[in-house]
């Protein structure tokens, strides 16, 4: 036991890039069987978004030490609100407490990147696709990137997350934001169950549809019971979501350096 634990502390990023890999690839795959498009077709929206890994992925890696550095020094100094729980040092309510803190944490920073206009510029790169697949996952801004780890930093440090917290939460994380993401659907029983707790892809559609009110709501990141508890819960039908941005309409949202200087590019909206 204290093998594995040792291992996910000291190689617990490339266990999750390996496992969001797998996982990518074998929805995208599921995708592609289920659907009308081309071999080509599929390839050339998941292309544009792939690019953003390379772009990505090294932010990510070199913030992450710092990520890293912070959850060592709030465990060892026993600091944060989950060492306010009485009875903290029971694994299950620490991880199970963590768990939602964090997520609540990440509906706070989702909501922020909505509402703050400099952030906005930046997060609406994920907004612009117009066809919504597992590949749309990866589709993040290095921008967006970078403050988003900017942002765990801070959540770390409020909730005093161990690694081992860390590693729960993010692999669990990475699936649900993949499953969220495809274009696959739950049966309608199913996703109406799940979606009384969880974000189901239905849900995260409607998050994605073109116009407001829809844009701004469903944030949550695994859990739905945010949105449920702030107000920000919506659904509509399937048939009736639109993919993209109503007010950037004609702008190319399917060439990779126009989407890098999107946010720096005065745009008018339509």
């Amino acid at each position: 036991m204290n093998t594995i634990s040792s291992m996910l502390k000291d190689h617990g990023t490339m266990i999750q890039i390996i496992l969001y890999l797998v996982v990518i690839v074998s929805i995208w795959v599921a995708e592609f069987a289920v659907t009308l498009k081309s071999l080509k077709e599929k390839w050339q929206h998941t292309w544009v978004n792939l690019m953003f890994i390379i772009t990505a992925l090294p932010v990510q890696l070199m913030l992450t030490f710092f990520v890293i550095f912070i959850s060592g020094w709030v465990t060892l100094h026993h600091w944060g609100i989950l060492y306010l729980i009485p009875y903290h040092n029971n694994l299950w309510v620490k991880y199970i407490c963590g768990f939602f803190l964090m997520d609540f944490f990440e509906y706070v920073y989702h909501v922020i990147m909505h509402k703050a206009a400099p952030l906005w510029n930046f997060h609406l790169v994920h907004h612009t696709d117009l066809e919504m697949d597992v590949s749309t996952t990866v589709r993040e801004h290095p921008g967006e990137t970078f403050v988003r780890v900017c942002f765990q930093m801070v959540w770390v440090f409020l909730a005093g997350a161990s690694i081992g917290l860390l590693l729960l939460r993010q692999t669990v994380q990475t699936f649900a934001n993949l499953i969220a993401h495809t274009h696959l659907k739950l049966p309608r029983k199913v996703d109406k169950f799940f979606g009384m707790l969880f974000i189901t892809p239905s849900l995260h559609h409607v998050h994605h549809h073109w116009e407001l009110p829809y844009t701004d709501c469903n944030y949550g990141d695994v859990f739905s019971v945010w949105d449920r508890l702030f107000g920000t819960f919506k659904e509509m039908k399937t048939t009736e979501i639109k993919f993209g941005l109503d007010i950037y309409q004609g702008y190319s949202t399917t060439k990779f350096f126009d989407l890098v200087k999107f946010p720096f590019v005065k745009r008018t909206k339509h």
